[in-house]
């Protein structure tokens, strides 16, 4: 196939405005001649040739790339394994005296702000604290094996923690437990309340299986079949899934999960017993609780809560002022657990005031054990958001580092490795995982170069787990709300990011707002539905009444644009340029049809009823079956009944197709009745700067047809070269005259 400057073929052989160079004859060829000198400005042709498309067939091509795929070579079999631990390839090369340095201490920083986020964020899922110690040890050594990002922190993630927690909740409340009871046993000697196993639905685990148990079983099924869900999308190729998750969608998700996670720590704050809400509403179900039993707040727990406060966003204020003359960030968080660990420990505030504590939190490692099978039916779609979003927040943060930092990473390596962060680890007792914005920020503000931080902070949980835990026994409650309420500033803070939002682009500015009040007032997975459901509509809404504009042109350039929206353009006497900025298919082509109409101020089947209207008049006219005042009309309005209204105005209608992405069949079909609707009033339409796509849609479709060869001037390579074609011939009509 062969394009033209003015004009764009769909024959196989040259054409010269859409008649075969091998078969014109002598006249024809005198005829352009005739032209080209009529028009000493109109460029020579220049020839471009379409590529030849492939002409295997379905079946060839899948064999094709089964036997690439599947062959097995030595080659193969090496790339393939420093594909999937892509530590073998880096780690050799490691550059000892240059990153030893920074890794260490990027390591320390990062297991120093882990031990208190593992604590806190226990509260969120449901679960007893050392399973979050667990889960963020198991996390980053698995990253540091199969990771292909350099600097993302891999571990416990506060909206993936809210997430499980609330499936852990309902399955704890479906199960009969009761949800107002601690799971933590704040004696040292107690133990959790078990129940016979008849009466609870607990998926074939026997009856010494109690409430923390039961709970742990529903985290690590979740956990698993998030990770397998994980794996299957990179096996599959279905890293594309993430793209469906705009940025302002995950920001409005962000900022409905953090209003969510703060209501549910306010009342750690205040040290109110209320009970705890599982579904939709309970948003505002918890906050009218509050407010009901605000005067029962523990008065050591509103201390408490007031001075950590106070202390953890000073220190953040002044972190985020003086970031580039701090070289370490604080530890704030430690030193707050440490002293408030002390003061509960030798105030006795538990004994004496009440004030609700960690409990009991054990040393070492409880030997792995398979996650429940069994529970995995209850679980298997609440584990479709999860895998999702952690994929999703993965592959977003390792993106962005890389780009920062000046190396790629491979996606679908990430989703396996994200993938088997979820599955090895929930034979360990733990819980789903995901790379997290600040830990990764403060991971490269420190000096982070490779994932050899992650060894680093998984050794400093290490050493909590199997040494330190058993000392945070008295840690308040309240103190670890605190800690999880000032970690959401950076999502809360989105707020102030919706007027400058609005006035970039409404319609972010919109799904930010539909996402996060969806998630806050429904529940966080039906928010994140609600939230994708609504990008697409919009996208679909931005291409179903797209942007119309009838282009006028630039003076003395082949340019052409929107009359409307810039000044002192030409109109192009006789003719009618309209531009359709989208996709022409089946859910917009009647708008492209009204838009059209109302752009050239003509309706081909408006006109084509008015004739017969007038030729029905006509002859009962001359059947004499009128009254003399219609006879008057009619006779005064004869000139109406011929088909060329407006036809001074002009004569050809150009559609600017170089903003149509693809054509479907009703896309076709439209143009199809559209050229013979506008032919029958004598106006002819041509098609400019088609894509090669649209081109074949075009000639798939018939667009061009066979019976009349004149129908192959209508494809041309640009809006100006159309132009030309018209003058051209118009000059040509009138010499033959």
């Amino acid at each position: 196939m062969f394009l033209e400057a003015g004009n764009c073929s769909v024959e196989t052989t040259p054409e010269i405005w859409g008649a075969p160079v091998d078969s014109m004859n002598a006249s024809e060829m005198d005829e352009q001649a005739g032209l080209e000198r009529a028009d000493p400005g109109l460029q020579i042709p220049i020839l471009i040739q379409r590529q030849a498309p492939s002409q295997k067939s379905l079946r060839e091509m899948a064999k094709a790339k089964l036997r690439r795929n599947c062959s097995l070579t030595p080659a193969r079999l090496k790339d393939a394994v420093l594909g999937f631990f892509p530590v073998i390839g880096w780690l050799p090369k490691y550059r000892f005296r240059e990153y030893i340095v920074g890794d260490i201490m990027s390591g320390l920083v990062i297991g120093v702000i882990l031990v208190p986020q593992a604590i806190a964020y226990s509260l969120l899922a449901g679960l007893k604290p050392i399973y979050s110690l667990y889960t963020s040890f198991f996390a980053n050594i698995i990253y540091f094996l199969m990771g292909t990002s350099r600097h993302v922190s891999v571990g416990i993630f506060s909206l993936l923690c809210l997430m499980v927690g609330q499936v852990v909740d309902r399955e704890l409340q479906l199960a009969g437990f009761d949800l107002n009871e601690d799971i933590f046993p704040v004696d040292r000697n107690g133990s959790n309340r078990t129940f016979p196993a008849s009466d609870l639905p607990l998926g074939g685990m026997g009856p010494e299986c109690g409430k923390e148990c039961y709970a742990i079983s529903i985290a690590t099924a979740l956990t698993f079949l998030a990770g397998v869900y994980q794996v299957l999308m990179g096996l599959f190729r279905l890293g594309f899934v993430s793209t469906y998750l705009s940025q302002p969608l995950l920001d409005g998700f962000a900022t409905g999960a953090s209003l969510t996670i703060l209501t549910s720590q306010v009342k750690y704050l205040f040290g109110i017993k209320i009970p705890r809400h599982q579904g939709y509403g309970m948003f505002l179900t918890t906050w009218v609780n509050i407010i009901q039993n605000i005067t029962q707040a523990n008065i050591c727990d509103v201390i408490t809560s007031a001075i950590c406060l106070t202390v953890l966003v000073t220190a953040k204020e002044l972190m985020d002022r003086y970031k580039k003359k701090m070289k370490i960030p604080l530890p704030t968080e430690l030193v707050i657990i440490i002293t408030a660990t002390l003061v509960s420990h030798f105030g006795n505030l538990h004994e004496r005031y009440g004030s609700s504590i960690s409990g009991d939190i054990p040393t070492g490692f409880i030997p792995p054990k398979a996650p429940n099978f069994g529970l995995m039916h209850r679980v298997a779609l609440d584990a479709v958001p999860i895998a999702v979003i952690g994929f999703a927040f993965t592959v977003s943060l390792s993106e962005m580092f890389a780009k920062d930092y000046g190396y790629t990473i491979k996606a679908n390596q990430e989703m396996f490795a994200v993938g088997f962060c979820n599955i090895i680890p929930s034979f360990f007792y733990s819980f789903t995982t995901s790379a997290a914005l600040a830990k990764s920020l403060v991971k490269t503000s420190t000096g982070c170069h490779t994932q050899v931080s992650s060894v680093v902070s998984a050794t400093v949980v290490l050493l909590v787990l199997l040494f330190l835990a058993p000392l945070f026994y008295s840690l308040q409650k309240s103190v670890l709300a605190c800690i999880i309420i000032v970690s959401l500033k950076g999502a809360l803070w989105k707020f102030r990011d919706v007027p400058r939002q609005y006035q970039v682009n409404k319609m972010d500015a919109l799904i930010w707002c539909v996402t996060m009040t969806s998630c806050a007032l429904i529940s966080t997975e039906i928010g994140l539905l609600v939230g994708i459901l609504f990008s697409m509509f919009c996208v679909v809404g931005r291409t179903q009444h797209p942007r119309v504009a009838l282009l006028g042109q630039i003076e003395n350039t082949i340019f052409y644009e929107d009359s409307k929206q810039y000044e002192n353009l030409l109109p192009v006497p006789k003719i009618k340029i309209f531009r359709f900025e989208a996709p022409l298919y089946y859910a917009n082509k009647d708008f492209f049809l009204q838009s059209l109409y109302k752009m050239t101020g003509l309706d081909p089947s408006l006109e084509a009823a008015k004739k017969k209207k007038c030729e029905r008049g006509k002859s009962t006219v001359d059947g004499r079956h009128v009254e003399k005042g219609v006879l008057r009309e009619l006779g005064q309005g004869d000139t109406t009944c011929h088909l060329v209204p407006k036809q001074g105005e002009f004569h050809t209608i150009i559609i600017d197709c170089s903003s149509v992405l693809f054509l479907d069949t009703a896309g076709v079909s439209t143009l199809k009745n559209v050229r013979k609707d506008y032919r029958v009033m004598n106006i002819a339409i041509l098609l400019a700067g088609c894509n090669p796509s649209v081109t074949d849609s075009l000639k798939r479709g018939g667009f061009f047809g066979n019976e009349d060869p004149s129908v192959k001037e209508l494809l041309f390579y640009s809006v100006h070269g159309a132009v030309q074609f018209v003058r051209a011939r118009e000059r040509m009509m009138d010499s033959t005259v």
